[in-house]
């Protein structure tokens, strides 16, 4: 079920030298287990001139929304530029302040044990039916807590992902293995106080967490454990030493078979935030405009196609 309705917040891209507008995005709805879920489509123009184009779904942080996603990824214009479609799918929550269901986290969906799963294979069905998709390039990238969600969705449906981007995102270290390689590039920000480059306990502000029951108490990994459960995954052999150092950031490469490589990026003078864009929020931490998560992402997704495996 479709509805046109519209609705906003946790970081846009430092724009091209020649910024395309973005298409504007137009807020559907869809019922999965008896909760509307809602999400954003943008479809560039040339969409229509082509037989079947990349998707690439984006998901919010604890506490955002679709157009929280679109303001700090800029995703909707890189769609545009590219000519893929974009879709910002939305969590769940009692207010406004939506979250996904990443096992540990976060809030609502976490505590409410929702069906995130579920939610976007059926929104993958339902894009299917209603886009021109590629069904070998379908695309998952996420902040924060949507990166947890990210890793969730390659780890339940590698058949359908044809490759992974969770930025300033951590994994918990229970999380199982999935059935076949994924594709994985992962960024996270060396400031990051969030989801600390260490890992470590559930993330404190003034003596509480950072918004009622967001975590579950379980420690995060070491953001590199991320690198570590896909090179498993995906058969790779290990590390390509020595990391490439740049000025804005630290980049690790892994061994692994053709199609199911994977990128650590450390990015320098990046807190919890999405490098190259914005801020999600009022007094949140300014992202670097020396790293441009969004172009790096897309270069990254538009080598990978299901088919390559």
């Amino acid at each position: 079920m479709r509805v046109i309705v519209s609705t906003l917040l946790c970081l846009t891209l430092a724009s091209a030298a020649v910024a395309q507008p973005a298409a504007a995005p137009v807020r559907q709805t869809l019922v999965h287990d008896d909760i509307a879920r809602g999400y954003y489509v943008v479809e560039p123009p040339a969409a229509a001139d082509t037989a079947l184009v990349p998707l690439v779904l984006v998901l919010h942080g604890g506490g955002g929304n679709g157009l929280n996603a679109i303001e700090m990824t800029g995703f909707d214009r890189k769609a545009v530029e590219e000519g893929f479609i974009a879709v910002f799918p939305e969590g769940t929550g009692r207010t406004t302040l939506l979250t996904w269901n990443a096992d540990h986290c976060c809030a609502y969906a976490m505590t409410e044990e929702v069906d995130d799963i579920g939610f976007i294979g059926a929104l993958l069905d339902e894009l299917l039916r209603s886009y021109p998709v590629d069904p070998t390039r379908i695309y998952v990238t996420g902040i924060s807590n949507g990166a947890m969600m990210t890793h969730r969705i390659a780890i339940a449906m590698p058949d359908r992902i044809a490759a992974i981007a969770p930025v300033v995102g951590a994994l918990f270290g229970d999380e199982p293995r999935p059935a076949g390689p994924v594709p994985a590039i992962i960024i996270n920000g060396a400031d990051d106080a969030v989801i600390p480059y260490a890992g470590g306990p559930p993330p404190r502000a003034e003596g509480g967490l950072l918004f009622a029951n967001a975590w579950d108490g379980t420690e995060l990994r070491p953001s590199r454990y991320q690198g570590t459960f896909w090179l498993l995954a995906n058969g790779c052999a290990g590390l390509v030493p020595p990391p490439i150092e740049a000025p804005a950031y630290t980049l690790w490469t892994y061994d692994c078979p053709a199609g199911a490589d994977i990128e650590f990026y450390l990015v320098r003078d990046n807190g919890h935030a999405w490098p190259g864009g914005r801020a999600g929020r009022a007094g949140g931490d300014v992202p670097t405009a020396a790293f441009d998560a969004t172009d790096v992402i897309w270069d990254f997704f538009s080598r990978h196609v299901l088919a390559d495996r």
